[in-house]
């Protein structure tokens, strides 16, 4: 049901107090007033603390920092008068115990005369008192119809030519953003270079940017890898390339479901973190990082509140990637932690979002023991594929050696014997590789020469691997993986 249907729905049904939680105030109070004039006669005053009743030359500036002066207007007026009655931030003020009060005196008022008090805030603050009066309802962000309307009024007054492709790349970007802001960031690619093209697209990420870096918990994440970048995992790969274009119009078109996630686990160092990465430059969306230690906060229903904050961004964001790193260590053992049951609820909350959730958010959730996570989040249905990334074995790891050694030495990376250095690089993780050769440009660079193959050798030769460290949980880990229970990232 859309916004202005709900609306009309609950004015008709007279339900006596509504609350819009939005933070466009402007464009909530045209669609009320564009509702109100096509869908019911109703006489419309509207109120905030600085400047009283503002549209109604016979109470202007009436009511002027008195809330409760604001709700006594509404007894004056006759009873057969039909009358809206919008109340800005007047969240802030229901805590207060002779407000409280005459709102619930009101009430038998409200259910008996056509009239009907909306308040519009930012955040939902309501007391237990009166949650059995209120009704919350939601303003979403624009849809990309609306985003569409507000490109083309935008273009036609400033006789802007344009084609359909840089429209849906304007609107795909847009998302997320209040039409305020997408008016905001339009004058402002206006002003820079004179003209809307393909330049538009960094200006609008970086308003998002400034949305997400409000959070304190969400991290926007810039990133030119690719699937060049990773060695092995060829699984993996096919899988990923298969959905390259699952965000776009075509996909929807043909009625393909957005995907919903991965959760990648495996030993440290095989990639998992890169993959993410990898993801989001190939797919061509926006990656977000989820701190989930930040969700963690010390007050009573903070956790949650961070947690519903966290969606909300993303959700407004999308399509989008959400990368959560070592999701296994914040949600390992909380049967036994000591919070009063906060690290469930937390949980709960984010499995009942895997499993539900319809925006275009595609988790990336990486893990290096599986054996710490809940068993819900591994229940099918939360992501569309688990998979372990195991060590490379030794084709993979001559393919990683060429790759990294073609990033450090793009014109002689030829002249090293990757397979001599895979050979002796075996439980090497792909990280380790990499640090391996970084050891040895060191060494080289130390003595004023190139660094050639012997040298990389002699750093393989000092180092341990971590895999080393354990043997045997590294082989209880990579058993589970063989039994079946996960899919395998590489041949």
């Amino acid at each position: 049901m859309t916004f202005n249907n709900e609306l009309s729905l609950l004015l008709k049904a007279r339900y006596p107090i509504i609350y819009i939680n939005t933070i466009e105030e402007d464009r909530v109070e045209y669609l009320i007033r564009k509702n109100i004039k096509s869908n019911l006669n109703r006489s419309i005053y509207t109120w905030d603390f600085v400047d009283g009743y503002t549209n109604n030359p016979n109470n202007n500036n009436f009511a002027k920092r008195n809330p409760l002066q604001a709700l006594e207007l509404i007894e004056k007026l006759t009873p057969d008068t039909p009358a809206l009655f919008i109340l800005k931030d007047f969240q802030k003020f229901l805590t207060d115990i002779s407000v409280s009060r005459k709102l619930k005196n009101l009430i038998r008022l409200l259910k008996l005369q056509p009239k009907t008090i909306i308040v519009i805030g930012s955040e939902i603050n309501i007391p237990i008192e009166l949650r059995d009066f209120i009704t919350v309802l939601k303003f979403e962000l624009p849809t990309p119809t609306e985003i569409e309307e507000e490109l083309i009024r935008l273009f036609t007054s400033l006789k802007i030519k344009t084609d359909n492709l840089l429209i849906e790349n304007l609107i795909r970007a847009c998302q997320g953003l209040s039409l305020e802001r997408i008016r905001r960031v339009l004058s402002k690619i206006i002003a820079t270079y004179k003209i809307i093209d393909e330049r538009s697209l960094n200006l609008i990420l970086n308003e998002k940017r400034q949305i997400i870096s409000q959070t304190g918990i969400l991290e926007y994440w810039e990133t030119d890898q690719s699937l060049n970048n990773i060695g092995g995992i060829e699984n993996l790969k096919k899988w990923l390339e298969k959905r390259t274009t699952a965000f776009s119009q075509q996909a929807t078109n043909y009625g393909l479901p957005v995907p919903r996630g991965l959760l990648l686990v495996g030993i440290q160092g095989t990639g998992k973190s890169l993959t993410a990465k990898v993801i989001a430059n190939d797919w061509q969306l926006p990656l977000l990082k989820l701190d989930i230690g930040k969700l963690f906060g010390g007050i009573v229903g903070e956790s949650e509140s961070r947690l519903r904050q966290t969606i909300e961004v993303a959700e407004a964001l999308s399509p989008c990637i959400l990368w959560i790193d070592e999701i296994d260590k914040a949600f390992s053992n909380i049967e036994s932690r000591g919070d009063s049951g906060t690290s469930n609820r937390v949980l709960a909350s984010f499995l009942t979002w895997l499993s539900e959730k319809s925006a275009a958010v595609f988790v990336v959730a990486t893990a290096n023991n599986v054996k710490n996570l809940p068993l819900e989040i591994l229940r099918k249905g939360r992501f569309d594929e688990i998979f372990f990334l195991d060590l490379p074995i030794y084709e993979e790891r001559v393919e990683i050696f060429k790759i990294h050694l073609k990033a450090f030495r793009q014109e002689t990376w030829i002249t090293f014997d990757s397979e001599k250095l895979a050979r002796l690089s075996k439980q090497f993780s792909g990280a380790e590789i990499k640090q391996t050769i970084i050891d040895a440009m060191y060494l080289a660079f130390s003595e004023k020469r190139e660094f050639t193959t012997e040298d990389i050798i002699l750093c393989l030769n000092d180092v341990v691997p971590l895999a080393q460290l354990d043997e045997t949980k590294l082989k209880e880990f990579q058993q589970w993986a063989l039994s079946g229970r996960i899919r395998l990232a590489s041949k």
